[in-house]
């Protein structure tokens, strides 16, 4: 979608985008009768509930800032951006936009499915406000961008979904707007495909364009955007540099919102019932667990090196796992370990306390035993799995006593990215 807006900007020539009071409300219904009542007014009770996706919001973009939109899954993004774009009204308050958008939000919304690429893009253009010829001079840009070779002459609904993305983003990337407003559509495609994407995103940033953009990769977040703002619920939690934003936004994920030494005492000693460690975790509902349980792992945790419990760790900082395991029975030598793998299962790293000869004491029927693992992560920005286990061997024999398979995800933020999985640390010297 694209458009320009010029209201009230008299004397605010610096500001591109300005959001002034917006809310944005929802009526949810417990029952489809109650939905026909309200429409039809049959009644004047209300019957509805009131949710708020957006409430009171406020903040201003200047032309030429990056500025991304980060928080958890509900907390209002995409709605905004929506409202920003055109795609949605607002219950209250106002949206003032000085430049023309190019909005990428859902790729592929305007086509055809029974057009050739080329008529689409030609249909996209004319939507956007672009004349023929204008398309015209463009139209080379896209293709290359877009790189399906002779697919631009078939049907769409022949395409497979990357190509489909390809041919929406190169439409929407290639048409000089003032403002580019994105929706997680840097994650489109391959990897080549997406190395193009950030490329030609940072050839905006570069030319000075402005750029509001709302990612889950909060290693974009901090690489890009001059500023952050940090929704919760319909509100603005935070709104500063990317790196505060981001270290407020892993205690939002983990409901650590509270004070610190509040959350020492209480939620995570696990001392007189009181809440668990994993219960700050995205817990996997199909974890791999078996073995014998004589010991069991009963709670686990990241903690970063800022002393917080959060599965989100920058890259090149101090991290911990940590592990608390009961045992039913007396156990002599307990080994424990944990591991990490990438998403397509392959296993990565690891460690166990035996291969670190840490020697443990005998364990009786009734002990607990807290472990942890603290090691620099240098592993790549991306998302992992957690496996925890403890063996012995018994009598020379190998025993599983617990393991978790994939039990939880760890996100890795990262500023730099080099080659595979893990980064070497490597010192470049020129001379």
């Amino acid at each position: 979608m694209c458009y320009r807006v010029r209201k009230g900007l008299d004397g605010m020539s610096d500001i591109a985008i300005k959001v002034d009071k917006i809310s944005k409300v929802y009526h949810l219904y417990d029952r489809q009768r109650d939905r026909l009542k309200d429409a039809l007014n049959l009644t004047r009770k209300k019957c509805y509930r009131e949710h708020f996706a957006l409430d009171q919001l406020d903040f201003e973009i200047k032309k030429g800032e990056t500025v991304g939109i980060i928080g958890t899954n509900g907390s209002g993004k995409s709605t905004i951006l929506k409202i920003i774009t055109g795609v949605l009204n607002p219950t209250g308050g106002s949206v003032t936009v000085d430049g023309r958008i190019s909005a990428l939000l859902e790729l592929g919304a305007g086509f055809n499915m029974e057009y050739t690429g080329i008529e689409n893009v030609y249909l996209n253009g004319t939507m956007i406000g672009f004349t023929d010829e204008e398309i015209d001079k463009r139209l080379q840009d896209i293709l290359d961008f877009a790189d399906i070779g002779d697919f631009v002459y078939q049907p769409v609904k022949t395409y497979s979904s990357g190509m489909f993305v390809r041919l929406a983003f190169a439409v929407a990337i290639n048409i000089d707007p003032e403002i580019l407003i994105v929706d997680e559509a840097l994650s489109v495609g391959d990897v080549f495909f997406q190395s193009k994407c950030y490329h030609k995103f940072e050839e905006f940033k570069k030319m000075g364009k402005t750029i509001l953009f709302v990612s889950h990769d909060l290693g974009s977040i901090t690489k890009y955007c001059d500023r952050a703002i940090l929704l919760n619920k319909g509100q603005k939690l935070f709104e500063g540099t990317p790196k505060e934003a981001v270290d407020l936004y892993k205690r939002v994920l983990v409901n650590q919102l509270d004070d610190d030494e509040e959350h020492g005492k209480t939620a995570w000693d696990q001392t007189g019932g009181e809440a668990l460690w994993r219960s700050t975790l995205p817990i996997n509902p199909e974890v791999l667990e078996y073995g014998s349980k004589l010991a069991e792992i009963v709670d686990f945790a990241f903690i970063d090196d800022q002393g917080h419990y959060s599965n989100v760790i920058e890259k090149g900082s101090e991290m911990t796992v940590k592990m608390k395991v009961l045992f039913h029975q007396d156990i002599a030598e307990p080994i424990f370990a944990f591991s990490f793998k990438n998403l397509l299962g392959i296993e990565l790293c690891g460690t166990n306390t035996m291969f670190e000869k840490i020697e443990i004491t005998p364990k009786q029927a009734g002990d607990i035993q807290v472990i942890s693992f603290r090691q620099r992560m240098d592993l790549q920005g991306g998302e992992y799995l957690l496996s925890l286990g403890c063996t012995g061997y018994p009598h020379g024999e190998f025993t599983v006593y617990h393991r978790l398979y994939d039990v939880c995800n760890l996100t890795v933020v990262s500023v730099k990215n080099t080659v595979g999985y893990y980064d070497m640390n490597t010192e470049i010297t020129v001379e």
